[in-house]
């Protein structure tokens, strides 16, 4: 097998959850009387901690509240999300299953709160492939600082370099890949306009997880 260790992102990349993200956003926005999140933030945000993307709702809109209030709020409208509809990707859990088979060790490193992320990966079944769960909140920093990969890997016994990071955006994707591991950039629709940019940047593209050529690529 080419790699040892694997960290994988969750939203967007283990799960069809970005668009109900983005959509959630709008949907916190708009009960403050608030239109929608603007282009230039979305982008902004998707790399942020919860508490950061509060903070960033915060300075640009004026709202009421704390960070931890308004993290709380936007985390309370989604967890109902994670425990009834969000869907596995297509094929992910047979990638999980021969990584497994071939002594790969495997965490998920995320910006989502982490008593989220074990709801929705226990309802789908797939929480039992990884050591553990490692939230962004828990290291008290974004994607767009490698702690929460350098972390992953530390927990696991890891370097950079046996280890590769399954990613959807490019901007944790490039906060990877600058750290040094190897980095697996799984399409998703919501990230579409980054396709060209993430083929570019990674070692592997992955167009869907039951493409035949990822497990020859991961040599599993």
């Amino acid at each position: 097998m080419k790699y040892q260790f694997a960290i994988f992102d969750m939203d967007g990349t283990l799960v069809d959850s970005m668009g109900v993200w983005n959509r959630l956003s709008d949907e916190f926005l708009l009960k403050h009387g608030i239109p929608g999140l603007p282009p230039e933030l979305q982008e902004e945000s998707v790399a942020m901690t919860m508490l950061e993307s509060a903070q960033l709702f915060i300075d640009a809109f004026r709202l009421p509240g704390t960070p931890e209030q308004i993290a709380e709020e936007i985390n309370g409208l989604m967890e109902a999300h994670y425990r009834t509809d969000i869907p596995l990707k297509p094929g992910a859990r047979a990638v999980l299953e021969r990584l497994q088979a071939a002594g790969v060790r495997m965490c998920v490193a995320s910006s989502t709160a982490p008593a989220l992320l074990d709801v929705c990966l226990r309802r789908l079944g797939v929480r039992n492939f990884f050591a553990f769960l490692l939230s962004c909140e828990e290291v008290g920093a974004g994607k767009n600082r490698p702690d929460v990969y350098l972390e992953a890997a530390r927990r696991m016994g890891a370097a950079p370099e046996n280890t590769v990071v399954f990613e959807d955006i490019l901007a944790a994707a490039e906060t990877a890949k600058k750290a040094g591991f190897a980095l697996g950039a799984v399409y998703d629709v919501n990230s579409a306009h980054e396709q060209e940019q993430l083929k570019a940047l990674a070692d592997r593209f992955i167009p869907r997880w039951d493409d035949p050529a990822l497990l020859e690529w991961l040599e599993v």
